[in-house]
């Protein structure tokens, strides 16, 4: 890139700890998260087979044992969604060199069929990753690729300066507009959702009408970090709930949106059931939010589920980077109980909240206390993200913790 240059990712050591265990490694993620340069970059010494080029999607699917005469293994194949057929070659080129390890290094956009490929082809065979875009960590050059999750979210030292974090969010993560400063990131975000739409929906679901689709985006992210019903939101909309669920489904398997479940022990307590939702780029959520300018996210109705929103999006990271399940949920009581957060650690949870302040107090660990005290033994140290310059205890039982972690000052 012209400005800024690679940034190493979390997920890097997790492959090259998987090129020595597995024949086929998969890589899939929203389009332009960096997947195909880090396995380039990973793997300099394999063939580069891109299956964007429709001459070749039709050597592989006419006749792919030639394709890898031209390609021979150890090989990268590249947006392997627009050739599934080739996986079942690589299961025939894996079974025929059981010993060899890292043969195979797959990238793909589109979890549908890739995925689909996958269980009917790789299982067992094949280490699945995925690969969202850039961190808050990983953009400032900090990917912790030695450190637990827990050492992440824990550590000790300064932020980045407000104004610097507050740009990066607005940017969001795809690594062009995230570290190249001379792009315009509302025009490549807004490119983005139309390139997005025209390749990946059409030939995923059929969408009948775009217009109503887009629509549907700009619902999606008038409600982040919201209770989500999607027969109501049908309604709005002049759709069918059915539809509602099916589009939902789409973005969320192709890595635009997650869907948060609810954590369901009941101590006594009625919960709520229905999901939240987030779309996980904070740099497309800003676009769809119609926020082009960073002081934005600090003011209005849309700041704090923005925040909460971008909190979620590094704590996902930070787990299904390192090669590990999400194991999010939220916790919400009918009566107004409510931890914005909640990590599955083991038997213990670990109790999140998301905060738009620079300077927390004791009041704000309220509902983390609340949740402590009534799972007991089972609920670990609580957190509070938000944005203070470094991490110092709340409570005896929380702790306020800068939201890029440890990423060292750059003012």
């Amino acid at each position: 890139m012209a400005d800024g240059g690679f940034r190493e990712r979390t997920l890097g050591a997790v492959l090259q700890r998987a090129a020595g265990s597995f024949p086929a490694l998969v890589v899939t993620g929203p389009r332009q998260s960096g997947k195909t340069t880090l396995v380039r970059r990973l793997f300099p010494s394999h063939a580069y087979c891109s299956l964007d080029d429709p001459a070749i999607v039709e050597q592989a699917r006419r006749d792919p044992t030639l394709l890898f005469t031209r390609f021979p293994p150890p090989v990268v194949l590249d947006e392997i969604q627009y050739a599934p057929e080739l996986l079942h070659a690589v299961k025939r080129g894996i079974d025929a060199h059981r010993s060899d390890r890292g043969r195979y290094v797959i990238t793909g956009s589109q979890l549908f069929p890739l995925m689909q490929g996958v269980t009917e082809s790789l299982a067992g065979r094949a280490a699945i990753t995925t690969l969202f875009s850039l961190s808050l960590r990983e953009a400032a050059g900090y990917p912790d690729a030695t450190r637990s999750w827990q050492e992440t979210l824990a550590t000790e030292g300064l932020s980045e300066p407000h104004a610097v974090l507050l740009e990066r969010l607005l940017r969001g993560g795809y690594p062009e507009p995230a570290l190249r400063a001379d792009v315009d990131t509302q025009l490549w975000h807004a490119s983005y959702v139309q390139t997005y739409l025209e390749r990946d929906v059409r030939t995923l679901r059929a969408v009948g009408d775009l217009a109503d689709f887009r629509r549907f985006l700009f619902a999606l992210a008038a409600r982040t970090a919201g209770l989500v019903n999607f027969e109501d939101l049908g309604r709005d909309l002049g759709l069918t709930g059915k539809t509602v669920k099916a589009w939902v489904s789409v973005l969320e398997a192709s890595g635009q949106i997650l869907t948060l479940k609810p954590y369901h022990e009941n101590l006594g307590k009625r919960l709520v059931k229905r999901p939240k939702l987030y779309v996980l780029d904070t740099g497309t959520l800003a676009f769809l939010l119609g926020l082009d300018r960073p002081e934005q996210l600090l003011v209005g109705a849309s700041a704090g589920p923005f925040f909460e929103a971008a909190v979620l999006g590094q704590l996902h990271r930070m787990l299904v980077h390192r090669g590990l399940p999400s194991r999010l949920s939220f916790w919400r009581t009918a009566s107004g109980h409510e931890v914005d957060f909640v990590i599955e650690d083991g038997g213990t949870l670990v109790p999140i909240e998301a905060k738009l302040t620079a300077s927390p107090s004791a009041r704000d660990a309220a509902a983390i206390e609340e949740f402590q005290r009534l799972f007991g033994r089972r609920a670990g140290k609580g957190f509070l993200v938000c944005l203070c310059r470094e991490r110092f205890p709340l409570t005896r039982g929380v702790d306020a913790v800068p939201i890029a972690g440890g990423a060292q000052s750059i003012e």
